[in-house]
């Protein structure tokens, strides 16, 4: 998947800075689709070159001038494009995971701790996404939020985040549960 891909599916919420789209990307596209601010900021002035969103400049007081960006039809269409082929299988790049393979032969207390970090920024992405889901539904069921609202597919790729994110957390704890068994049992006995 390209990034004007996801970078258009953002921009279905409507016109949006560089700024709003890094914070988008942070707070629901980022465990799918990473993008630091500069690559989002060059892709955006791609798309402008290629005629898929528009860039409006707005004039601010003692603030620097800012571009909001929207989708032209051309990006709409492009986008349509996209959903209509198949995706690419998913695939898996984790150095977390990496380091876990290798635990028995590396240093097992650095990566205790890393999974102790995966799994408090895990904890911290579940509370986020839940508050995003709470103003979503803004007090109506699931179920009636999915008939009547104007977008599903935010929500729909919310939930997926929130399932990913729990996942990542019951794996994180049950790596650091079965590292402290090990270190039990193997403890040398004291004569």
């Amino acid at each position: 998947m390209a990034l004007r891909n996801a970078l258009m599916a953002a921009l279905l919420e409507g016109e949006a800075s560089g700024y709003d789209l890094a914070k988008v990307f942070d707070a629901s596209v980022a465990n799918f689709w990473m993008a630091t601010p500069q690559q989002l900021y060059r892709e955006l002035d791609r798309m402008a070159a290629a005629g898929l969103v528009h860039a409006r400049v707005v004039h601010q007081e003692r603030r620097p001038d800012k571009r909001l960006f929207s989708l032209t039809e051309a990006g709409r269409e492009a986008l349509h494009a996209f959903t209509a082929g198949p995706p690419r299988p998913g695939t898996i790049r984790d150095e977390l995971m990496v380091q876990v393979q290798a635990v028995d032969a590396g240093d097992e207390p650095a990566v205790r701790t890393a999974l102790e970090e995966r799994a408090t920024a895990a904890e911290a992405k579940i509370a986020r996404y839940e508050k995003l889901r709470t103003r979503l539904l803004d007090g109506r069921f699931e179920d009636d939020y999915l008939v009547e609202a104007e977008r599903i597919g935010p929500y729909l790729t919310l939930m997926r985040g929130l399932s990913f994110e729990h996942e990542n957390l019951r794996w994180c704890r049950q790596a650091l549960r079965t590292l402290d068994l090990r270190a039990r049992v193997r403890q040398p006995t004291k004569p």
